[in-house]
C-alpha cells in the first residue's frame, strides 16, 4: 500500500541550484550530454600510440615522431602516425590519426634512437573511442534521480553548473507521551529523553526531506489533536508512540475523530508491529487537501526500522525520486539464530570482514527499546516469518542502516 501511494504522490515545486548545492537533491529535468564523451579518442595509459599491425611481431622497433600530453593543443599533435612510426602519449591525451592502440610504457625501451616495444597491442587496446561513454544529445542522468557523488561528477562533465531540482519535502515529526522530556531536560526517575525525534530527523534528511520537530505531545486528546493539526500543515507527518493498544495510546483515536482514512494499522514484523499509515483532510484556503501520516511505534529500534520500510519510500516520492524497490545485500551468518516463527524480523546486527569473507551476526539486545544495541549495530538481519532455526554459514539478507 505504501508503495502504491508513493507512486501516486506529487513532488513539490522546482528550483535551480548550483552544482554543489544539488548534492542529495532530485533532478527535475534530465541532464543531457552537450558533446560526445569522451570528445576524442583517448588514451587510458602512459605509453606509445601505434598501429596494431606494427606490433604484431615483437620486439618491434619504431621511430618516435612526437609526444602528446593530456590537454595538448590540436596544432601540436602529429597529423598522422604512419607505418613504422610511434608517438609517446600520456593518459587522457587524444590519440593521433593513424594510430589504433597504445602499448604501455612499461614494455618499452630506447635502442639506437628507436623505441623498442616488447609487447604487442590489439586494435582498440588501452584507448577509449570518441562517444564510447555517451553521444551528444543523449540522456546522462534521468529526471527523478537523486544526485550522488558519481552523478554530480557526470553533471559537471556535461557543463551542468546549474541544475533544476525538486524542492525538498517538509516532514513534521511529533513524539508523543507524558514520559518523554526534551534532551536538555533533567529527566526524572520515570522519564526518558526524546531520542526518537532526533533519530527520525536524521533519517528524514538522509531520505531527502527537511525535518520539522514539533513539541512533545501529551497523552491528552486536545493537546495531541492541536499538534497533529499543526503537523499536517507539512507535506508529511511522522508520529512516534501512542499507536499501541494501551489506555493512553491515543493517536488512532484522535485521528479517527478527525475523519482520517487508515490504509493499515499494523504490520506482521518485529520490531515495529504497531505501525499506522493513512491520510487526513486539512484546510487549504477555501479547499480541503489530504496529507499523509505515519504513526510509528515508540520504541527506538521499532521507530528506525519502520521508517526505513514504510516512511522512506513516501519521502523519496515527495522529493521527486523515481520509485525503487528496497535494497538488500547478503552476508554469511556467523552464528546460529533461533527465533519464533510468525513474524518477519529485522534484528540489529553487525556485518564485518570484507569482500567475499563478509560475515554477519546478531547484536545482543534487550528488545526494541535498546538504543545502545542499535548504535553498536550497522545493519539489520532480515529473518523470514517461516524460519525458526537458521544455521551458521547460511547467507542471509541484510538491510543496511
Amino acid at each position: 500500500m505504501v508503495e502504491q501511494e508513493a507512486a501516486s504522490v506529487e513532488a513539490r515545486g522546482m528550483e535551480t541550484v548550483d552544482l554543489l548545492s544539488a548534492d542529495g537533491r532530485v533532478l527535475a529535468e534530465s541532464v543531457i550530454a552537450d558533446r560526445d564523451i569522451p570528445p576524442f579518442p583517448r588514451s587510458t595509459r602512459d605509453g606509445y600510440a601505434v598501429r596494431s599491425a606494427d606490433v604484431s611481431e615483437i620486439p618491434a622497433r619504431l621511430r618516435l615522431i612526437g609526444e602528446i600530453k593530456a590537454g595538448e593543443k590540436l596544432e601540436n599533435i602529429p597529423s598522422v602516425v604512419n607505418s613504422g612510426e610511434t608517438v609517446a602519449i600520456m593518459t587522457g591525451a587524444p590519440l593521433p590519426m593513424g594510430a589504433n592502440a597504445v602499448v604501455m610504457v612499461e614494455y618499452s625501451a630506447v635502442d639506437s634512437g628507436l623505441i623498442e616495444l616488447t609487447r604487442g597491442a590489439t586494435e582498440g587496446e588501452n584507448i577509449v573511442l570518441r562517444g564510447a561513454e555517451a553521444i551528444q544529445g543523449s540522456v546522462l542522468i534521468e529526471k527523478g534521480t537523486r544526485l550522488d557523488t558519481a552523478s554530480i561528477a557526470l553533471a559537471a562533465s556535461a557543463g551542468g553548473s546549474l541544475l533544476l531540482v525538486y524542492q525538498s519535502p517538509e516532514v513534521a515529526v511529533l513524539t508523543t507521551g507524558d514520559e518523554i522530556v526534551e534532551v536538555d531536560a533533567a529527566a526524572g526517575p520515570t522519564q526518558i529523553r526524546n531520542s526518537n525525534s532526533y533519530s527520525l530527523a536524521s533519517q528524514i534528511r538522509n531520505a531527502g526531506g527537511n525535518p520539522v520537530l514539533l513539541p512533545i505531545a501529551p497523552d491528552e486528546r486536545h493537546g495531541l489533536r492541536t499538534l497533529i493539526e499543526q503537523g499536517l500543515q507539512s507535506d508529511l507527518l511522522l508520529m512516534t508512540g501512542g499507536v499501541s493498544m494501551g489506555r493512553y495510546d491515543l493517536v488512532e483515536q484522535v485521528l479517527s475523530e478527525m475523519d482520517a482514512e487508515f490504509f493499515f494499522t499494523g504490520a506482521k514484523i518485529q520490531p515495529g508491529r504497531p505501525v499506522v499509515f493513512g491520510r487526513c483532510g486539512v484546510p487549504a484556503g477555501n479547499k480541503q487537501s489530504s496529507k499523509y501520516f505515519f504513526g510509528l511505534p515508540g520504541n527506538p529500534i521499532s521507530t528506525m526500522v519502520t521508517f526505513e520500510l514504510f516512511a522512506r519510500p513516501l519521502i523519496e516520492a515527495l522529493a521527486g525520486m523515481s520509485p525503487r524497490k528496497l535494497r538488500f545485500v547478503y552476508a554469511k551468518l556467523k552464528s546460529e539464530i533461533r527465533v519464533k516463527a510468525g513474524l518477519k524480523r529485522f534484528l540489529p546486527a553487525l556485518i564485518s570482514g570484507e569482500f567475499e569473507d563478509s560475515e554477519v551476526e546478531l547484536v545482543r539486545w534487550q528488545g526494541s527499546g535498546d538504543i545502545a544495541a542499535t548504535a553498536r549495530a550497522n545493519c539489520y538481519i532480515v529473518i523470514p516469518p517461516d524460519r525458526e532455526q537458521i544455521p551458521a554459514g547460511e547467507y542471509m539478507p541484510i538491510m543496511m542502516r
